[in-house]
């Protein structure tokens, strides 16, 4: 199956020539907010207003795609579990739901912690800071966890298969994540370098296997961004995880930031999964 996936793999990656650095002038971004430490309440929250989508195998009949708080209390079958990190718009984004549905409609279930429920919490319109962004990264490191706890204690989540994931602003918790408790992890739209958006990348090479999806001329995170603040990225993950033989860079050309219904993410996400934590049968 392993090499069944990088053949499928191989065929969608491309290298594609980023453009230079460009030398516009970008004028300072806005920040918003002051709270960037979860309270107990918020805590709760987090996980209590996660979108969550669970397939019928769960539920021995329609999915379930909804709030936990309001989810199955029992479950016909356990299945594999992403757990995935939205970015800095918060679970309103369009994409995340139709992402999770999809995911459902494989067989897999997923959640989606809420970090909008911090009253006063810190948003912004990059550029900003890098201090700024570190509190955010640092904010987000500890709704794993919240979510970790949470999905162990669901009786639809196969404990030994459940998959880390996050996509812009989540990207970074994801990376430098050291805990083991996870089958893999998926990177969306981050490429664990050194640029504006970190004081350092310090991305953790795990055990696992680690699937990176991210476009040719992402808006943030390549040379195609103004403020990138780093001449030399190559705009993924690869230099980071060179050294981590089960990593697989998927690379698409001209994608949007938001890429994770794009049918190449798709290919590259279901032959990734059922690779790494298998079919998502009901046992």
């Amino acid at each position: 199956m392993r090499k069944r996936f990088c053949s499928i793999v191989a065929a969608l990656a491309m290298i594609a020539v980023t453009a230079p650095l460009a030398e516009a002038q970008t004028a300072p971004g806005e920040v918003k907010g002051s709270a960037w430490q979860h309270t107990p309440a918020s805590a709760a929250e987090v996980v209590a207003n996660a979108d969550v989508a669970l397939p019928a195998t769960i539920t021995g009949g329609a999915p379930y795609f909804g709030k936990l708080a309001q989810a199955p209390k029992t479950a016909a079958a356990r299945v594999p579990v992403v757990v995935f990190l939205h970015g800095s718009g918060g679970l309103g984004l369009k994409a995340i739901g139709d992402w999770q549905r999809w995911l459902a409609a494989l067989g897999y279930a997923s959640i989606a912690p809420d970090s909008m429920v911090l009253p006063d919490r810190i948003t912004y319109t990059s550029p900003v800071g890098k201090d700024v962004y570190e509190k955010i990264h640092a904010l987000r490191a500890t709704e794993i966890d919240l979510a970790l706890s949470a999905v162990r204690k669901q009786p639809w989540a196969d404990p030994k298969r459940l998959v880390l994931s996050g996509a812009s602003e989540g990207g970074p918790a994801v990376a430098r994540y050291v805990g083991g408790e996870f089958a893999g992890r998926m990177i969306f739209s981050w490429s664990c370098e050194d640029n504006y958006f970190v004081d350092a990348h310090r991305t953790f090479v795990p055990a696992q296997p680690v699937l990176n999806v991210v476009s040719s001329t992402d808006p943030f995170f390549s040379r195609t961004n103004s403020y990138l603040g780093n001449p030399d990225a190559q705009g993924h993950c690869g230099s980071a995880l060179r050294a981590h033989k089960d990593t697989t860079i998927v690379l698409i050309p001209g994608a949007p930031h938001t890429l994770l219904n794009t049918s190449q993410a798709r290919v590259a996400v279901a032959a990734w999964l059922q690779s790494v934590v298998g079919a998502a049968r009901g046992d």
